[in-house]
């Protein structure tokens, strides 16, 4: 545990809890919190779920999800009897499941029939409501296709690492940020809490401050962006040595916030780094450098990582 710094008030409106468990924020930005108390369907927002979902695994869940709903139904005619499907080729009973499948898939995506088609009450009742279904379901997929697509994202990409470095006078603790994608920001802003497990009335609680970033605010966020905290008397780390960084948990919460030029929106992305992801008496190494004909600015995001001890 490190030397508290009893000049410095904590916050009290962090929004986190002094006795949680775990990190608060994870690297993702998603907060690290587990509700139980209700049921799934109540303490889930499926919308919000599908949108956040990576995008293989979004795709994966559609093909999956339209591959079981066709077995489902196909299932459902073939046991109802292929005698009322026109067209069906009975050469096995397997051509006969695969031709049923492929008059589901049909049905759901409401295409028409070829030359399988239904035949009596039974087997077109069956057809009608899969179509029905198939309706809504690509109603559905189609509004969370055009949710991703739409919902306007910070694409910001954070080091992996913080580090604590030679800074003027003293040390700063310093980590980067940098957009990774054509979009245009600007009016970007950072807050720092830090989250330090400290020793209070003989129990070990999370005390929550501001840091001061040198520069809050930049106006134009294109290139890569290292943002300093100078470690001064008014910093809960003032006095911290290696030792005390290493035997102190740890948790820097970062939030940026921009103005996205193209959706006319504020964007925002969280990260946070603990205790083993800040690195004592580093530096970061320049991540970005002219082009050959130095009419371009080459910004190397695999180098956001990059850094040398000193």
């Amino acid at each position: 545990m490190g030397k508290r710094n009893l000049k410095i008030k904590e916050e009290k409106d962090s929004g986190f809890s002094a006795i949680a468990s775990g990190r608060f924020t994870n690297k993702d930005g998603q907060y690290n919190v587990k509700r139980t108390g209700i049921n799934i369907f109540d303490r889930y927002s499926w919308y919000h779920t599908f949108l956040l979902l990576p995008r293989f695994k979004f795709i994966g869940i559609l093909v999956i999800s339209y591959i079981i709903a066709n077995l489902f139904f196909a299932s459902i005619y073939y046991a109802i009897g292929i005698e009322h499907l026109t067209g069906i080729d009975k050469s096995s009973p397997f051509q006969e499941f695969v031709d049923v499948f492929f008059f589901s898939a049909q049905t759901f995506t409401t295409v028409g029939y070829g030359r399988i088609a239904p035949v009596g009450a039974l087997a077109s009742f069956v057809a009608t409501f899969e179509a029905f279904l198939g309706l809504l379901g690509f109603a559905i997929a189609t509004g969370l296709f055009y949710g991703r697509f739409s919902r306007p994202r910070a694409f910001i990409k954070f080091s992996e690492i913080a580090v604590v470095a030679p800074y003027e006078d003293g040390m700063a603790i310093m980590f980067r940020a940098a957009p990774f994608k054509n979009n245009m920001l600007s009016e970007a802003e950072v807050t720092i809490t830090a989250a330090i497990e400290e020793k209070i009335d003989g129990k070990m609680v999370s005390s929550f401050y501001q840091l001061e970033p040198t520069l809050p605010k930049i106006n134009s966020f294109s290139l890569n962006w290292t943002v300093v905290h100078k470690i001064h008397s008014e910093s809960p780390f003032y006095g911290f040595n290696e030792e005390d960084f290493k035997n102190t948990d740890i948790e820097l919460i970062i939030m940026i916030k921009a103005f996205d030029e193209v959706f006319a929106n504020t964007v925002v992305q969280r990260t946070s780094y603990i205790t083993p992801e800040i690195i004592f008496r580093a530096k970061f190494l320049p991540m970005y450098h002219s082009s050959e004909d130095n009419k371009t600015t080459i910004l190397d995001l695999d180098k956001i990582n990059d850094y040398q001890k000193v």
